[in-house]
């Protein structure tokens, strides 16, 4: 965990102070809602379909277990007792009144929290792999550059008023679980010659015109790190479009100009960059190094009677199978929270739930907790002989559905139900696939299948890349879903391709059984996942199957 100091504590409550006096101004009508947009907006604050939502930031997704109270407090005290937790590694509230707003931002800031850049044309929350500094599979823990970067960041004189939003995702492990190339900049830290640094991947990202990233530099030694994202910010900021709201990423800057001109602009920047005050040197990377307050790891064995002994219970062997993952400390494990339970909607947690996981990461966890942007959570440091008193209370609570990875465990925006962007709901549609793949034999014969939900082209459920995605769009108003087929958000990203015309809500379910029972037809055993046989297929017998009924 990163420990804030005097200066951050302190600038957190002078905002809280400064954001009051403008819902005061706003409700006394000295502010008309034109004038207190951006103001709220650079706190995090959205004008929905029914009410103010207030994005709290989780910087890389990193929480304490205090921090997890405070969201629950905030969530039964001001909201209607549950949050809701995004790709973005963020936190949303959707029904703060806003003459509380201030009272429960200054409630999270005596938490370290906050809703600063979770909105607005500015660099968002830079994200990373929920297994940091856990995973054996890392070369380094990506979380400190990520803190560098928030620094760097927040309200950079510079980068507050960008063309459009900016996203930054890094990883430093061999699987993408970060999906940084379809990120504005995309980074991978890996090991070359000796040297720790960086491939840099930029133009990614989804919405109504998406894009793989492409790599502008294949090795960037760290030091180099800050000056160099400068330089891309610089070039992005000058040339970026501001004429077309649709055309405004720097996907669509790169797509246009094409990536050698884009790469020759930003390293013609660079020049006037490097080697300068934004170097960073051993010392400034040991400064913010020693703010993470790094688990003093029990000196334990990998398995013991304990776990030998709870394996024999079938419903605990099967979660562990699907939920728990290798830790780099022996006798630890990475532990995965579904948010998704049968007939729930994706990413919600209770406030009863938030605060029974803050009391199982102190007791169980080292008292961190990580939110990762398929919206589940992840206790990253957990002891394997407390596992089966973990899944205990995790089953009790309904956190412990072995689908992680599976067809259930669907990435879902909120959808119509919440947004006034979205052209169809999101969340029932969820909640109608997971009752109708409740039963956990078969979706762990169905195996790893990745299912995402848009409720709008904006593509906050990252349809684009789910193994199956869904679009939600209107058509002569009534709700239509587009189909697509073999997405991939890993090191191997990939676009999924359009199934065929739109279909109604009603047969969206039926449609996706046709799929997969097709895959189950057609794959050469057990071991052929569904995207490697739709990678091996096509999509037509899919669109055969899919259609059949029509």
């Amino acid at each position: 965990m990163y420990i804030y100091d005097e200066f951050d504590r302190t600038f957190l409550h002078e905002r809280v102070n400064e954001f009051r006096d403008q819902v005061v101004r706003r409700l006394s009508g000295e502010l008309s809602e034109e004038e207190f947009k951006p103001l709220r907006l650079m706190n995090g604050v959205y004008l929905q379909l029914h009410a103010y939502m207030l994005r709290i930031a989780i910087p890389y997704g990193t929480l304490s277990a205090a921090q997890m109270r405070a969201l629950a407090h905030v969530a039964r005290r001001y909201d209607r007792g549950y949050g809701h937790f995004t790709t973005r590694q963020n936190i949303q509230f959707n029904w703060i009144k806003l003459d509380e707003l201030p009272d429960a931002m200054a409630d999270l800031a005596a938490a370290g929290m906050h809703g600063l850049q979770t909105s607005g044309n500015c660099i968002r929350n830079t994200t990373t792999d929920q297994w940091a500094a856990a995973t054996p599979e890392e070369i380094e823990d990506p979380r400190l550059y990520a803190e560098i970067i928030r620094q760097w960041s927040t309200l950079h004189p510079e980068f507050t008023y960008l063309p459009r939003k900016f996203k930054i995702a890094i990883t430093a492990a061999k699987h993408d679980r970060a999906a940084i190339r379809v990120h504005d900049i995309g980074l991978r830290l890996y090991r070359k010659d000796g040297q720790t640094g960086f491939e840099v991947i930029v133009g990614g990202g989804l919405g109504r015109t998406p894009f793989i990233g492409k790599t502008v530099r294949e090795f960037l030694p760290r030091e180099h790190l800050l000056s160099y994202l400068e330089a891309i910010l610089r070039t992005y900021n000058a040339g970026g479009r501001r004429d077309n709201i649709y055309k405004a990423r720097i996907k669509i800057q790169v797509h246009e100009i094409g990536t050698e001109e884009f790469s020759r602009r930003v390293e013609e920047e660079w020049a006037q960059l490097k080697d300068g005050a934004l170097t960073l040197d051993d010392a400034a990377l040991d400064a913010i190094r020693a703010h993470f307050q790094v688990p003093d790891f029990e000196a334990l064995e990998d398995g013991g009677p304990e776990l030998a002994a709870a394996k024999a219970d079938p419903a605990f062997a099967r979660w562990y199978a699907n939920a728990v993952a290798p830790h780099r400390v022996p006798g630890h494990a990475i532990v995965t929270l579904s948010l998704k339970p049968v007939g729930g909607p994706p990413g919600d947690a209770t406030a009863d739930q938030m605060d029974a996981i803050a009391d199982l990461a102190d007791r169980y966890a080292y008292g961190e907790i990580r939110v990762a942007h398929e919206q589940n959570l992840t206790l990253p440091h957990v002891r394997q002989k407390d596992l089966l008193a973990l899944w205990q209370v995790l089953d009790a609570q309904g956190l412990a559905t072995p689908n992680i990875g599976l067809i259930s465990d669907i990435i879902a925006c909120p959808g119509l139900d919440y947004c006034s962007l979205a052209n169809a709901r999101s969340i029932p549609l969820a909640q109608d696939l997971t009752k109708r793949f409740a039963d956990n034999d078969r979706i762990a014969d169905i195996g790893r299948v990745h299912l995402n939900i848009s409720g709008c082209i904006n593509a906050c459920g990252h349809h684009h890349v789910g193994h199956i995605g869904i679009l939600g769009v209107e058509k002569q108003d009534q709700e239509f879903y587009q189909i697509t087929l073999g997405g991939k958000a890993n090191h191997k990203a990939k676009l999924g391709e359009l199934l065929g015309p739109a279909v109604p809500e009603s047969e969206v379910v039926d449609v996706v059984e046709r799929i997969l029972d097709t895959y189950l037809e057609l794959r050469t055993s057990p071991a052929e996942t569904f995207i490697a046989a739709v990678q091996r297929l096509g999509i037509e017998p899919f669109k055969d199957s899919a259609y059949a009924a029509r």
